[in-house]
């Protein structure tokens, strides 16, 4: 395990500890995720740099910052996609409730099946919009009822009233936005706690990043959120907590208001206000 590099007071990560809602038990663990001093590296050099943060239950959490900060990289050891990257090597941990998912006895398959993941631009099967939905868990032995799977996870992705009369159309034939949600649909359909999702928007007109937005809002009433966005006002319109990555630090994490009206340290400040980035 790496050793804690020594910071001053200055550049040490500041995290707000957000207030639980009123829909929390008393006294619970919101935490889902955590991140305990976790360095990623690529064929040697560190993309992301002993990062501890905790991921609360049933809010979005944004990660922001400029290109090249880690945090994809970040967004991605969450559940384990990767270990598909041969040169990438990591050290640290990554906790989800409290069992870290990088230990010899998890299995990834089943991480994934509990944090889902979405990715920057739509990308459905070649397959029609039910089987989009039905693959994963006729694969993994989970699906039970094909057509009532199929309609609950397209309707918690406010796709089902377009394409309940087309569900044997290809995927490939919805509008971006569409495909998009039905991304996410696809990862509902395994019935996931955590969603990733990696500038989901990023590829999408206002309009559909519109849906989107809205979607991600009423989802985290039933869902834990982690977003990554170059998009700062996306992030302060979806987000409940933000965290500002730079060059694989964490350089300040809390509730996302706070964080850009009141940002307490000046790399988050100037980056928040365009002086870089």
């Amino acid at each position: 395990m790496k050793t804690k590099a020594t910071t001053t007071e200055r550049d040490r990560p500041a995290a707000d500890a957000p207030e639980p809602r009123a829909s929390e038990a008393a006294g619970a663990d919101s935490r889902v995720l955590e991140a305990r001093n976790v360095v990623i590296s690529y064929s040697g050099n560190p993309a992301v740099k002993d990062v501890s943060l905790s991921i609360p239950r049933n809010r979005i959490t944004a990660l922001i910052g400029p290109s090249g900060c880690g945090k994809s990289t970040l967004l991605r050891a969450f559940n384990r996609m990767n270990d598909f990257i041969p040169s990438l090597t990591m050290t640290g941990q990554i906790l989800y409730h409290g069992q870290d998912i990088y230990a010899h006895a998890v299995d990834p398959v089943e991480v994934r099946h509990n944090i889902g993941m979405v990715f920057q631009r739509p990308n459905p099967f070649p397959k029609s919009i039910a089987d989009n939905i039905a693959w994963a868990p006729s694969l993994y032995g989970k699906l039970e009822n094909r057509q009532a799977l199929v309609e609950q996870a397209l309707r918690k992705a406010a796709l089902w009233d377009e394409v309940k009369d087309k569900l044997n159309d290809s995927g490939l034939a919805l509008s971006g936005g569409q495909q998009q949600r039905l991304c996410i649909a696809r990862a509902l359909a395994m019935n996931p706690e955590v969603i990733l999702l990696d500038e989901p928007c990023s590829a999408l007109d206002p309009v559909a990043t519109s849906r989107i937005e809205e979607l991600l809002l009423e989802l985290s009433e039933r869902y834990t959120i982690v977003i990554v966005t170059h998009n700062m006002q996306q992030a302060s319109r979806v987000s409940d907590i933000t965290a500002f990555l730079y060059q694989g630090e964490l350089i300040e994490m809390g509730p996302t208001e706070r964080l850009f009206t009141r940002p307490k340290k000046k790399r988050t400040e100037a980056y928040i206000t365009g002086k870089f980035g």
